[in-house]
């Protein structure tokens, strides 16, 4: 599980460090603040950054597809399929929301898949 943490640490860093460069300020600080608190495991406090980050520009791939990580792991998985599709629909052929996606989908749905069976 923490080596799993710590992969989507360094996809989450790695995407918005790309995308932030060409955000606005407001935007970027969000983005930052909310990265500097999921470093610390301060989910509540990067969820909150994340949205005032969309806030300002709803448009922002980055921090849709850093909100789907922090909705993940909060548990909230429907927020995070939600902002996942969101990001990928801003930025589809953003290779890191992509992974970001698809390893959520391989470890979530077949969860769902076993709940609707029984």
């Amino acid at each position: 599980m923490y080596r799993k943490f710590t992969g989507y640490l360094f996809i989450l860093f790695l995407i918005s460090i790309v995308l932030i460069s060409c955000s606005r300020p407001v935007l970027n600080n969000q983005i930052r603040f909310g990265i500097q608190a999921a470093h610390k495991g301060l989910w509540d406090e990067a969820i909150f950054r994340w949205k005032k980050a969309i806030d300002s520009n709803p448009g922002s791939a980055a921090a849709h597809n850093n909100l789907a990580v922090a909705y993940e792991n909060k548990g909230l998985l429907e927020e995070a399929k939600k902002e996942y599709e969101i990001a990928l629909k801003l930025s589809p052929r953003n290779s890191y929301i992509k992974s970001n996606f698809e390893n959520f989908k391989k470890v979530y749905e077949p969860q769902e898949n076993e709940k609707k069976d029984k």
